[in-house]
């Protein structure tokens, strides 16, 4: 749902692997609804899963007892299993966690709607329940810290100035 909301985020060399994944997730659903997950490929499963696990991640980010046994036992695998599905992503589960809790609560900085909460409350409803943590990674991540990051990238409605799109790489 995401992808059909925002392509921002992808460049036209993403394309093949989004459309495999597309692929992937259609052939899984199909098969599940014509009770035919046998004829259905190990790798499309996999990366179904993944899929499934990710947006789960995502329905949860605020919550900051989200981990690993919490999000195995939600999908009926093991802990283990799970980290071996990531080592698939090059990443481990935390780390996407955290990847995805800053990346949410950036946007969240950047943008002017959110101008008046106060970061704390930002970086709580992210997952992140110690201001004083979310600083530290924040700032590791960005390289500045959340309260600078949003002096320079969330400005009035109408205002010029620093695109946050293009900020970091992020």
């Amino acid at each position: 749902m995401r992808l059909a909301t925002d392509t921002t985020p992808y460049q036209p060399a993403d394309t093949a692997r989004l459309g495999t994944v597309a692929l992937d997730l259609l052939t899984a659903t199909l098969a599940h609804h014509l009770e035919a997950d046998d004829q259905v490929p190990p790798e499309s499963h996999r990366r179904a899963l993944i899929l499934r696990i990710q947006a789960f991640i995502h329905r949860h980010l605020a919550d900051p007892d989200l981990r690993p046994p919490t999000i195995a036992a939600a999908h009926h695998i093991s802990t283990s299993y799970l980290h071996r599905l990531f080592q698939h992503e090059e990443t481990t589960v935390a780390a996407w966690i955290r990847q995805q809790r800053l990346e949410r609560a950036r946007r969240e900085l950047a943008d002017p709607t959110w101008r008046t909460t106060p970061i704390h409350a930002i970086a709580a409803r992210c997952g992140f329940p110690h201001a004083a943590d979310f600083t530290r990674t924040f700032r590791t991540a960005y390289g500045m810290p959340p309260k600078d990051y949003r002096k320079a990238t969330c400005l009035p409605p109408g205002s010029q100035g620093f695109d946050a799109r293009t900020f970091g790489g992020a």
